[in-house]
């Protein structure tokens, strides 16, 4: 697993300071490196980091053996398998992700807002309005609508189940299956995502979707003069712009 992960992300693991001797060191802080930004041209990066992640889903965990803290390793397809069941090749579903992020989520939304121009509230409170502006057009409104939610929030859950269009497809992933490798891996197989552009899972999500090739998935949005919701980039200049990727 090691080799494979030093191959996969062109990085090497250091197990003894002494593999060091010679090298000339720098530190840098963990933030750092979560923002770090390639000065390398947009489409050289893009195609470099699609890559990297479907080599990543090459050596996906299966639920064998512990992890480095001697944990159980979760298995990624087991929210489906406990979701889907038997239809699991067939079943056509939505997947939105409520991400509150704490405090900091009204911050880091009006930030992506100011750099992208999306809305700095609506992907936080995954209103009604909001939500079927993206699936309907989608035809996914007849369809199991499943929320992935970090459970700060309970109020997203329950504006959904009210409206009478999304509240009769509405569902929870079932809390004894749900873990964030699976909730993950459920979410990048469904046939439409909704995403908080402030999460990095959601991006991570959005990345590896377009990766498989896979459409219909919306982080992006703002109300038009009309007042009618319109993305804001459909493309791939948001999701691997600056301060997202």
């Amino acid at each position: 697993r090691k080799r494979n992960f030093e191959y996969v992300f062109g990085a090497r693991i250091i197990e003894d300071e002494s593999e060091l001797d010679g090298m000339e060191v720098k530190k840098i802080k963990s933030t750092e490196l979560f923002y770090f930004q390639s000065e390398e041209n947009l489409n050289e990066r893009i195609w470099f980091e699609l890559k990297k992640t479907k080599k990543l889903f090459l050596s996906y965990n299966q639920g064998k053996g512990v992890t480095t803290f001697g944990m159980p390793v979760g298995d990624m397809c087991s929210v489906i398998d406990a979701t889907l069941g038997e239809e699991k090749s067939s079943a056509v579903y939505s997947v939105i992700h409520s991400r509150h992020l704490e405090e900091e989520g009204e911050k880091l939304l009006w930030w992506r807002s100011k750099l992208y121009g999306c809305d700095p509230y609506a992907a936080l409170h995954m209103k009604p309005d909001y939500v079927k502006s993206i699936l309907a057009p989608w035809g996914m409104l007849d369809h199991p609508i499943y929320l992935i939610t970090d459970g700060q929030d309970p109020e997203v859950f329950e504006r959904l189940q009210q409206d009478p269009d999304i509240g009769p497809q509405l569902r929870l992933v079932p809390p004894e299956s749900s873990w964030l490798g699976g909730d993950v891996t459920f979410a990048i197989m469904s046939n439409a995502f909704v995403g908080n552009p402030a999460s990095s899972l959601s991006s991570f999500i959005a990345h590896s979707r377009l990766a498989f090739g896979f459409n219909n998935t919306s982080l992006f949005r703002k109300k038009d003069e009309n007042g009618e919701w319109m993305d804001v980039c459909p493309g791939v200049d948001c999701l691997f712009g600056p301060k997202m990727a």
